[in-house]
């Protein structure tokens, strides 16, 4: 009989196997898949897709336009000078994950530690001694009804509503009430949006607001050609739900003649995220438009509305194999995660452009870490060196005059002046590839993901509750529907 030892020796005389032909393709940075957690899809059955800004992406600068237009009308009906129909309100200027202060008519970025770190007041840059002064005095706390926090692209243009409309009270020499402006806008965006102004502009002409992604089709088919069963949880009613879903897949395949092929169970007006909290109960939509209580489990080909967790996860066979794609931090992804078993994956939107602006900026990041290296070493050179002067200085206090002491005091207080100018110097020179960097990124806050050199809040939420993030729901075209995403290894300080 053959020893264990011996049948070890024989398998690794073994030809290996050549993988070449079985390795994924190439795949650019721009179309992967980026893990924070381990999730293995071939342990996920159910896999949930939000519909706005998820499986449907819109032109974003047409969005906020057609958005920032009603929202402005509706305030001059509601009393506001006329004069707001003539600003001009910068597409360009909010990015997703900045703090409006609603009391001070301030807009402010955080990093994860939820330290203020750059600011404007309208279009105005705050300066650093002036966040300090508003912001370092204690701990903020951006869940207070004196804070607005903005985590969704639909929120972008109500952030340059408000900043253009404070630069024109302010340009006339007026002050607005910033927390009432704020709260008009909002409720102005919310009656557009429910009053069908901007929805059924956008059901009007649907190319003009929406990408069409030409490998969703495929993508969804993939997925359900190796078994998983695919769902549709969305906060859009039925009958824009229906249009944007029909013009996106719609006889895309000869397999699929209807968007709704697609999928196994489909849940609008879901309300979320209070659809994780709360117990609505689900409806079925009739053909008619009413509705009356449905019975479960989900039958493919007939549409449901509200519902709530629980419901969704008994029909499912249990949250511990569902998997949701969303883009909302809030909605869709934290409070998925806080109140389920559910693995998530996070689409961002603005992801291509963060990888673009990374790699452009790849000499200029080596350079201030190289700038960083040598103001530590410059900094630890100034601490040796005053600890010296400051005995030397205490001994020449005392009465001690031995010879050279005051020749080496003054030497020293030389050789500290000399680090103070090139700390400066090094400093301005941290400052000036910090603000080139963070240009590439985008002009007023830089990285939407990192602030400094820590992640940003908005950042730090999508590391702890995505487990996988990507550009686009389509990125998962390349990979296996089993494929097991590994996360790189969170290695401490200490470990580096």
């Amino acid at each position: 009989m053959e020893t264990k030892a011996r049948l070890v020796a024989r398998q690794l005389e073994l030809p290996c196997l050549d993988l070449d032909e079985a390795k994924t393709p190439f795949i650019s940075p721009a179309r992967r898949v980026y893990v924070n957690r381990d999730l293995k899809l071939s342990r996920c059955d159910w896999i949930g897709f939000d519909m706005d800004y998820t499986l449907a992406v819109y032109q974003q600068a047409a969005m906020d336009r057609l958005s920032i237009d009603a929202t402005v009308q509706k305030l001059v009906l509601r009393g506001y000078p006329d004069w707001l129909l003539a600003l001009d309100y910068p597409l360009d200027f909010a990015i997703r994950g900045l703090l409006v202060d609603k009391q001070l008519g301030n807009v402010v970025k955080m990093n994860r530690f939820k330290i203020v770190r750059k600011g404007y007041h309208g279009l105005r840059e705050l300066t650093r001694n002036e966040l300090r002064a508003l912001y370092d005095q204690k701990k903020l706390r951006h869940k207070s009804s004196r804070y607005h926090w903005v985590d969704t692209l639909y929120a972008l243009s109500e952030v340059s509503v408000f900043v253009g409309i404070i630069d024109g009270y302010e340009a006339r020499g007026q002050t607005p009430p910033f927390s009432q402006l704020f709260d008009d806008i909002r409720e102005c965006i919310d009656e557009a949006h429910r009053d069908g102004t901007v929805v059924d502009t956008i059901a009007a002409d649907l190319p003009r607001y929406l990408n069409r992604d030409p490998e969703l089709p495929a993508t969804l088919h993939k997925l359900r050609a190796a078994g998983k069963k695919l769902f549709l949880l969305t906060n859009s009613r039925w009958p824009s739900t229906d249009a944007i879903m029909r013009y996106l897949v719609d006889g895309a395949r000869p397999d699929y003649p209807r968007f709704q092929d697609y999928f196994d169970a489909i849940v609008v007006a879901a309300k979320k995220p209070t659809f994780f909290q709360q117990t609505q109960p689900l409806l079925e939509r009739l053909r008619d438009g009413t509705t009356k209580e449905a019975t479960l489990p989900f039958e493919r080909g007939k549409i449901y509305e509200g519902g709530n967790l629980n419901d969704l996860q008994e029909a499912m066979g249990g949250g511990h194999r569902i998997m949701y794609v969303g883009d909302h931090i809030y909605g869709d992804i934290v409070r998925s995660k806080k109140d389920s078993i559910w693995r998530t994956a996070m689409v961002l939107q603005e992801l291509e452009d963060e990888i673009a602006a990374h790699e452009l900026s790849r000499e200029d990041a080596a350079a201030l870490v190289e700038v960083e290296r040598r103001r530590a070493e410059y900094e630890d050179g100034l601490r040796n060196l005053q600890v010296r002067a400051h005995d030397l200085a205490t001994r020449a206090g005392h009465g001690d005059e031995t010879h050279g002491l005051r020749d080496e005091l003054a030497r020293l207080r030389k050789m500290l002046a000399s680090i103070r100018r090139q700390l400066r110097s090094l400093d301005k020179e941290a400052r000036t590839l910090r603000r080139k960097i963070d240009a590439r990124f985008h002009r007023y806050w830089g990285s939407l993901l990192k602030e400094g050199g820590e992640l940003s809040l908005f950042g730090a939420q999508i590391n702890e509750y995505a487990c996988v993030y990507l550009s686009r729901v389509s990125n998962l075209l390349p990979y296996s529907p089993q494929q097991h995403f590994r996360s790189p290894r969170n290695a401490m300080h200490h470990e580096l």
